[in-house]
């Protein structure tokens, strides 16, 4: 087979497949576009918060999964791939899995915490923090944020870890003024307070 006869080959194909190709190279401009624009976000969330590297790339990894995903679906349907037997598998998965990104009984709606709490200003690196979760607590400073957990340490210098969904849905005091023990009831806290404003009282 010619050169010449390759090439007329080649073109007749791209011809043929015009479609397909635009609708490709839309999506793959898309992903590349939306990487471009989000990575500096997160670079600048991570720098602001004092995290180590390893929360940025872990950052990164989870951002080119989920997209990947995303674009190999969008390039299945795109080029014609008969996923019609899986489409109703695929259907209950995408389902299920987009449920569990934000239900707080899921084990996956960590990640979506993750992201959250990388880009708020109030969980950075260093920061002591008390979760409330009903009459108990747990307070301690912020030593890194993971993909599904956070590490705290407390003023004794034991290491906790708090899974992020429960963080995000806890109600959370950002460097309290009264500072009791790494867990405990919540009654302490109080207890405290009104300790300190009296020693306060009687200066």
């Amino acid at each position: 087979m010619t050169d010449s006869a390759i090439l007329d080959t080649a073109i007749l194909w791209v011809q043929q497949q015009g479609v397909p190709i635009f609708w490709s190279a839309i999506v793959v401009l898309c992903y590349i576009v939306l990487t471009r624009q989000l990575f500096p976000k997160i670079d600048k969330s991570v720098d602001e918060g004092g995290f180590k590297n390893d929360a940025l790339k872990k950052a990164y990894l989870t951002v080119r999964f989920l997209s990947g995903i995303v674009v190999v679906a969008v390039l299945l349907v795109v080029w014609g791939v008969d996923i019609s037997g899986m489409m109703l598998v695929s259907t209950s998965i995408l389902t299920v899995t987009g449920v569990a990104l934000f239900a707080n009984w899921s084990v996956l709606s960590n990640i979506t915490a993750y992201f959250v709490l990388l880009f708020h200003s109030a969980y950075r690196r260093g920061n002591f923090i008390r979760v409330i979760d009903g009459d108990n607590y747990i307070e301690g400073y912020i030593a890194d944020i993971g993909v599904f957990n956070t590490q705290f340490i407390t003023e004794d210098r034991e290491v906790v870890i708090y899974p992020n969904n429960l963080l995000l849905g806890r109600p959370t005091q950002i460097n309290p003024r009264t500072r009791v023990a790494g867990m405990g009831k919540i009654a302490q806290v109080y207890e405290k307070k009104s300790s300190d404003t009296k020693d306060k009282e009687s200066t």
